[in-house]
């Protein structure tokens, strides 16, 4: 009998204590993945809390799991001892027009891989292999761990968008997912320009691929960058000042959210009629993105910039992600 060694919270915003779990059978497609690493996202965090009304517990976060695959179900695909990647996505109906069409992450009935599942701060896990996805040698099992979320959340839209080479690209807060979105816009040519709150961040926008730095919180600053944008990403949780952004739209430019702001957004509908600007949401990537990020993150070297600490300092490391205190990616490791 298998028992999967985790940590749990047992309640909205407890601490996580160890918890041992037997996970279900294997499937035709299933795969059983020997943990080495995990990513901790923000989204983790809201899990825990029950932020989104949607957690029960026990509840085992993780949601950027790398490791090594360690039993495989008699249909599957991939192999035992392949290095893997597990992300946001656990499962879809492959039936439905979207998954049909590839695009399974908008799929009505797909599950997170731990909402209602035990997720990636454990030993092992056990996940349909449709959504695992084999690692290029080039990567570094810790840095690749965070693409598999926050890598595929900012590529698929600058790929859905058809942002090339020569593009000029701003985005919105340099953190977790805006420090990713610098580095794949550099490794495509563009000229991204991040926008932050942050003083000392400006000073690091450079050395992680941006071309210029603007204050989020000086007006001057932005209206200064009027009709400059082929695109804006903006990966930041919070209200904003949307209309003198969507001024630094050229004519035909995209306002992408991936970052989901509090409220309601109040936008003058003559800021989009006039210049035929467009503002739009993403959510995570399908499989097919996330292959092609991690192909394309292979072939020019992009990685997250991460923080390590052991898995059994889980609370130690969530705490360093709930203060911001970590640049800008925290990974646990088995």
């Amino acid at each position: 009998m298998t028992i999967v060694s985790a940590f749990a919270a047992l309640a909205a915003k407890d601490p996580l204590v160890p918890y041992s779990y037997e996970p279900q059978a294997l499937g035709l497609h299933d795969v059983e993945i020997q943990i080495s690493h995990c990513g901790i996202c923000h989204s983790d965090l809201h899990l825990i809390d029950n932020d989104w009304s949607s957690s029960t517990y026990p509840l085992v976060p993780g949601h950027e799991i790398v490791g090594t695959i360690a039993a495989v179900g008699s249909a599957s695909r991939l192999e035992r001892g392949q290095r893997v990647g597990v992300g946001w996505q656990r499962s879809a109906c492959h039936e439905c027009e979207l998954c049909r069409a590839g695009h399974e992450n908008l799929c009505p009935r797909q599950e997170a891989t731990c909402v209602g599942h035990m997720g990636g701060f454990a030993d092992r896990i056990r996940i349909d292999d449709r959504f695992v996805f084999p690692l290029p040698p080039e990567l570094d099992s810790a840095s690749a761990a965070p693409l598999l979320c926050g890598g595929v959340t900012v590529f698929a839209p600058l790929r859905r968008w058809g942002v090339r080479s020569g593009a000029q690209v701003g985005v919105i807060g340099i953190g977790g997912l805006g420090h990713l979105a610098l580095r794949f816009l550099k490794a495509m040519g563009c000229h991204a320009t991040a926008f932050t709150s942050s003083p000392d961040k400006r000073a690091e926008a450079a050395r992680l691929g941006a071309e210029d730095a603007v204050s989020s919180t000086a007006p001057r600053e932005i209206r200064a960058q009027a009709n400059r944008f082929d695109f804006l990403l903006c990966t930041a949780p919070a209200r904003l000042d949307w209309i003198t952004y969507l001024q630094t739209l050229k004519p035909n430019g995209v306002l992408c959210l991936v970052g989901a702001p509090p409220g309601l957004l109040q936008i003058p509908a003559a800021q989009l009629l006039t210049a035929q600007r467009v503002v739009c949401g993403s959510d995570i990537g399908s499989p097919a993105a996330i292959r092609e990020m991690l192909t394309f993150a292979a072939q020019h070297g992009v990685a997250a910039e991460t923080e390590t600490a052991p898995m059994a300092d889980v609370n130690g490391a969530v705490l360093r992600v709930r203060e911001n205190r970590v640049r800008y990616r925290m990974v646990l490791t088995n």
